[in-house]
């Protein structure tokens, strides 16, 4: 079974509006669900990703601002009175329902920690010790960010003594992934993921960067 690391990003992608989830973050829930492989999430990763689910998807400014170019080109002829009507009806189907789904996200959020084949863990005293080690390893991380690195470290080292080598980490921030924007190495991160043997993905469907052959 392959073990996997995910965080906040991942947490956005799979409780936002159903609309907007990601087919592939869900997918991972979905292989997870089927016994495939194991996800770990880092418990305040939820707590990070109820503000940005809230603020990001809020249907309103979206939905106003085509209401606002409705009015005025039906005014200016530009858009039938009917289609007016029609696009209304959709807009205001489309706030309600969006509206009702961020009424529950935080029940899409709790669903993840008894969702069967993910681990939410909480930090420790050892991954908040690791923490305050590496926020002088010239990182150049926000604190959040080293809270997180350090939680995958430690939990990846416990893996390990348990006799798990297959150790993958998904993200999609640049500032977490062990490359920069060319693809060099950004060290000393990529050397950190090597000594705890974790293999870095920048997708969800970890397809990229390909995994060497073990």
């Amino acid at each position: 079974m392959r073990h996997v690391f995910v965080e906040t990003n991942w947490v956005v992608a799979y409780a936002a509006p159903a609309h907007v989830r990601v087919r592939t973050a869900l997918g991972l829930a979905e292989r997870a669900a089927a016994g495939e492989l194991r996800l770990y999430v880092p418990a305040i990763c939820l707590t990070e990703a109820r503000q940005p689910i809230r603020n990001r998807f809020h249907p309103r400014s979206a939905a106003d601002a085509v209401r606002k170019y409705v009015g005025w080109a039906t005014v200016e002829g530009r858009v039938e009175a009917e289609e007016g009507r029609t696009i209304w009806r959709i807009l205001d189907q489309y706030e309600a329902i969006v509206s009702a789904q961020l009424n529950r996200v935080e029940d899409r959020l709790q669903s993840l920690i008894a969702h069967p084949g993910v681990e939410v863990f909480a930090l420790d005293d050892q991954m908040l010790a690791r923490a305050v080690e590496l926020s002088a390893a010239n990182l150049d991380l926000k604190p959040f960010d080293q809270s997180i690195l350090a939680a995958i470290l430690v939990r990846a080292g416990e893996l390990r003594n348990q006799g798990i080598d297959d150790i993958s980490f998904c993200e999609l921030d640049r500032d977490l992934q062990p490359w920069d924007k060319d693809g060099r190495r950004k060290e000393p991160l990529a050397s950190l993921y090597d000594s705890a043997q974790v293999w870095v993905y920048g997708d969800f469907a970890m397809e990229n960067p390909p995994r060497p052959p073990a």
